[in-house]
């Protein structure tokens, strides 16, 4: 049986669609794309792109700490950019909340993302440690 479990964390922002925030499935952690939104506030962070870019990491943080894991048990992310000229800060940023050995990554450029004046999205997949999995 396919057992799955929705995981929610009130420190993330809500989904902006008919999604849910992460689901545990098969021993792993599968983390919808996150956008710099603070969740206190509703709104994207737009001082400056690293600090966008740091509260996406903070909301992936925060959906990984609901679910008992870290970044340390990331194995793959994948990065969406309005422009790659950003990915140099965005690899800044990336570098502060993941080291060696680093997981697995893609970052593609994209048109557009679902909400205007969003410069990134984040999605994650993290392996569950044996005690929290299905």
């Amino acid at each position: 049986m396919n057992q799955r479990k929705i995981v929610q964390s009130p420190l993330a922002p809500p989904a902006l669609g008919p999604y849910s925030q992460a689901v545990v499935s098969g021993g792993f952690l599968y983390i919808s794309g996150q956008l710099g939104i603070d969740a206190t506030t509703g709104s994207l962070v737009e001082s400056s792109k690293e600090e966008q870019f740091e509260q996406i990491f903070k909301n992936v943080g925060f959906i990984l700490q609901e679910a008992g894991c870290g970044f340390d048990d990331v194995v793959k992310c994948t990065g969406f950019l309005i422009c790659m000229d950003d990915f140099p800060v965005f690899n800044a940023v990336y570098s502060r909340h993941f080291g060696s050995p680093y997981p697995a990554r893609s970052v593609f450029q994209v048109s557009a993302l679902p909400k205007k004046g969003a410069l990134a999205e984040l999605e994650v997949i993290a392996k569950m440690t044996d005690n929290l999995s299905f």
